[in-house]
C-alpha cells in the first residue's frame, strides 16, 4: 500500500510556511525591544484556516498574547489536538535576513522556520485536508503563544479545552518522541557585609560565600545527578546559569545572587528536587537563601498508547520505515498536555539552527510531516 492521499501540493505548503516566517513573532518576554508578540501571526493563521474550511478564532492567553485555535470534524467522537508554538526567540546575532523566508535547495530560511513555523504550516495543511473528510471525531488546532518563555499559551489552551490525545510537532527529524526532561529554576542568595575595600576587618564578601555553593553544586551534578538516568531522556543535570553581585572594586560585596537550572527526569518529583537542591546549598553555606522560581514537568508517553501507535503506523506508511523512538533533553509544551491528562507524543520535521545565527527547515520533511499528521488523525478517529 502506498502513502496516503494528501490534498496540498508542496508549493502550497511552502507558501503558508513562508507567510508565517515573514510575520515577525519574537517573544516580548525574551526581547522587549524587539518582541512583537503573537497577535499578528495568530491572525494570519486564523484567516488562513477560515479560508480553508476550518472554524478558527483567537484566544487571549494573556494581554496581547494570542493563541490561534481551529476546529473541524464531529464533536461526539474522540478529540485530537495538533499543536505548535507561534513565538520565536530574538533575531539578535543572525547572519541571514530573519524574515525574508527565502527557499534555497528546498530549505526555508529565517527566524522560526525550524523552531517551529514549518511545523505550524504542516499542521495547518493537515487540518485543511482533514476538514474535507467526514471525520468521526473532532480535530483541534492549537497554535500557541509563549512557548519560548513561560508557555502561557499551552497553559491557557489546556484550561479551556479537553482532548483525548495530542500530537506536538517540535522538530524531531522524523523521530517519534515519547519522553523529554523537565526543569526547575532556582535563585540562591548569599549575604555579606558592605565595607570599604581596605577594611578587611569589617567587610565580608557575599561573592566569596557563593563560591563554595557553586563548587558544591558542580560536584553534586557530576557525582550524583549524572548517575540518575532515564532510558529515553538520558541523565539528570544541573548548572549555574547566571551570577550577579558587587558594587565596585573597592567595596566588599553585600549580596550575591546565583540562578541555577536543574534539568529533571520525567520520573522525578519537583518538590523532592527542590528540597535536595536546598540541602546541597545549605550544606555548603548555611546562611544562604534558596528561592524556587519556575518549574515544568517532564513527559513520558507509553509507547503502546493509542496516539503513539497511530503516529508510528502513519510515519511508517508515509516514509516507508518505522520511526526511531526516542526521548530528548529539552523541554516542550507536550508536558503541559500530558499533565492535563492528555496522552501526548511529538513528531516533527527536520532542519537546523534553532536559536542560532542561521536557521532553516527542510521543506520536504514539512510536507512529509503534514502527511503523517493526516494519516495519524484518520487512524485515531477510525
Amino acid at each position: 500500500m502506498g502513502p496516503p492521499d494528501f490534498t496540498f501540493s508542496p508549493t502550497e505548503v511552502a507558501e503558508i510556511a513562508q507567510r508565517l516566517v515573514r510575520t515577525p513573532s519574537v517573544n516580548p518576554s525574551l526581547a522587549p525591544g524587539e518582541g512583537t508578540g503573537e497577535a499578528a501571526i495568530a491572525r494570519v493563521a486564523v484567516d488562513w484556516m477560515n479560508a480553508h474550511g476550518i472554524r478558527a478564532w483567537t484566544e487571549e492567553a494573556a494581554p496581547g498574547r494570542a493563541n490561534a485555535v481551529g476546529e473541524c470534524g464531529n464533536a461526539p467522537g474522540r478529540t485530537l489536538v495538533l499543536c505548535a508554538h507561534l513565538d520565536t526567540v530574538s533575531t539578535a546575532g543572525m547572519t541571514i535576513p530573519p524574515f525574508e523566508a527565502v527557499i534555497r535547495e528546498n530549505r526555508l530560511y529565517g527566524r522560526g522556520s525550524y523552531d517551529m513555523k514549518g511545523s505550524a504550516a504542516a499542521i495547518l495543511c493537515a487540518a485543511a485536508a482533514l476538514a474535507q473528510e467526514n471525520l468521526n471525531g473532532r480535530l483541534l488546532v492549537a497554535l500557541v503563544a509563549d512557548e519560548e518563555y513561560e508557555s502561557l499559551g499551552a497553559q491557557d489552551f489546556v484550561r479551556r479545552h479537553k482532548a483525548d490525545a495530542c500530537i506536538l510537532t517540535e522538530p524531531s527529524e522524523g523521530r517519534l518522541i515519547l519522553a523529554h526532561k523537565g526543569f526547575l529554576w532556582a535563585e540562591v542568595t548569599t549575604r555579606g557585609r558592605a565595607a570599604h575595600g581596605s577594611r578587611w576587618d569589617l567587610g565580608v564578601s557575599a561573592i566569596a560565600r557563593m563560591a563554595g555553593i557553586i563548587a558544591a553544586l558542580e560536584q553534586f551534578d557530576a557525582a550524583t545527578l549524572r548517575r540518575r538516568t532515564h532510558p529515553l531522556a538520558g541523565p539528570a543535570s544541573m548548572h549555574s546559569a547566571m551570577i550577579q553581585g558587587g558594587a565596585g572594586f573597592s567595596t566588599y560585596c553585600e549580596a550575591c545572587t546565583l540562578r541555577v537550572e536543574r534539568r529533571t527526569l520525567p520520573t522525578e518529583d519537583h518538590d523532592d528536587v527542590f528540597r535536595e537542591l536546598q540541602a546541597v546549598v545549605k550544606a555548603a553555606e548555611p546562611g544562604a537563601e534558596v528561592m524556587r522560581l519556575l518549574d515544568r514537568p517532564g513527559l513520558v508517553c507509553d509507547r503502546n498508547a493509542t496516539i503513539a501507535s497511530c503516529v508510528r503506523a502513519a510515519a511508517a506508511r508515509v516514509t516507508g520505515t518505522n520511526p526511531e523512538e526516542a526521548g530528548v533533553g529539552y523541554w516542550m509544551d507536550a508536558a503541559l498536555f500530558a499533565a492535563a491528562g492528555i496522552p501526548t507524543v511529538n513528531y516533527g520535521p527536520s532542519g537546523a539552527g534553532a536559536h542560532e545565527a542561521v536557521e532553516w527547515v527542510d521543506m520536504q520533511s514539512v510536507v512529509s510531516c503534514a502527511r503523517v499528521l493526516v494519516e495519524a488523525a484518520k487512524s485515531f478517529f477510525s
